[in-house]
């Protein structure tokens, strides 16, 4: 069974939003700080942002104010919120099933691709 599964992204235009979805094993959702990570073509896998059971946040700077991540609980599913997507979004996402400060210990997901035309 994969740890987490990544979905919500495709090919959107600039200022348009999208909602991304990490489905989690129940365990996983129950016990690990997680967090979302992105990276463009040529460059390398950064963080976007993390959340704590407890629901406690943080985001890179890049992130701060137009992504907001968030837990559902029922659905134990960790969203990440983007708005006002601009083409330097164009990666892929991926979800950590365990964050230790802001780097992944754990599992990834398969990664969802967000596309912003310009």
């Amino acid at each position: 069974q994969v740890p987490v599964v990544e979905s919500g992204g495709g090919l959107v235009q600039a200022g348009e939003s999208l909602r991304l979805s990490c489905a989690a094993d129940a365990i996983i959702f129950g016990v690990n700080p997680m967090g979302w990570f992105r990276q463009a073509p040529g460059k390398q896998r950064d963080m976007v942002a993390t959340i704590t059971v407890g629901g406690t946040t943080n985001y890179a700077d890049s992130a701060k104010g137009r992504f907001t991540i968030a837990r559902d609980n029922a659905k134990k599913t960790v969203v990440l919120q983007i708005n006002s997507l601009k083409p330097e979004d164009t990666a892929v996402y991926y979800c950590c099933s365990l964050i230790v400060d802001t780097r992944c210990f754990g599992s990834w997901g398969q990664g969802t691709q967000v596309t912003v035309s310009s």
